[in-house]
């Protein structure tokens, strides 16, 4: 994983969108992020990366993958910590798929290994802070996803442009809630729109 990276984009062309909320417009012609809502990881002139925070991964549990990854011995599984239950599963978008990435909050942090977002934001892609949550010393908020999305130099900014993506801050709940399909509806209301009133040919937020 490649780890710093940060961008210019709308609302005056000021602001990089590190840390900020990617909510696909009914115009995104790429099915694999219709209706998808992207956390901007890292964006600069070189590309960016982000994780999509509201597609399940099917069929798979957090602690199904413990055992898989040797993490915990399947013998242990029972003996887990309850929150390693409630860490949620997603597909994080279509590159490297095979690879965990885990976003969790800044009260876990490993020095050359995590990297720190925005906001309490924090990145982890090794084992370490799976044996962490296993045994009970990871953070208090978490999702593991499969996978993320990655735009090459300069394509988050024509997608942007060809009306694909509008964008809102990020909060917690938006990242790590529970209502994995309402999150959609959620960030549009943030931005005061209606969901279901959205229009193809709505402009930019």
């Amino acid at each position: 994983m490649t780890a710093s990276q940060n961008h210019t984009i709308e609302g005056g062309g000021s602001g990089f969108l590190d840390g900020q909320m990617l909510i696909a417009m009914p115009t995104m012609r790429d099915e694999q992020f219709a209706r998808t809502l992207v956390y901007m990881c890292a964006h600069s002139p070189e590309g960016a990366m982000g994780i999509v925070v509201n597609q399940p991964a099917s069929h798979i549990d957090f602690t199904d993958l413990l055992v898989q990854l040797d993490v915990v011995p399947a013998a242990e599984r029972i003996l887990l910590p309850k929150s390693a239950g409630t860490v949620k599963v997603l597909r994080g978008g279509p590159v490297e798929t095979g690879r965990g990435f885990v976003l969790h909050s800044a009260d876990y942090f490993v020095e050359n290994s995590t990297l720190t977002i925005d906001d309490g934001i924090c990145l982890t892609a090794t084992l370490d802070i799976l044996k962490a949550i296993a045994g009970g010393r990871g953070p208090r908020s978490a999702v593991l996803a499969l996978g993320y999305a990655g735009w090459a130099p300069g394509q988050l900014e024509t997608e942007i442009q060809a009306n694909g993506w509008l964008n809102c801050p990020a909060d917690p709940d938006l990242i790590f809630g529970a209502g994995v399909e309402t999150k959609y509806d959620s960030a549009l209301r943030k931005l005061g729109i209606v969901p279901g009133m959205l229009s193809s040919d709505a402009g930019h937020a």
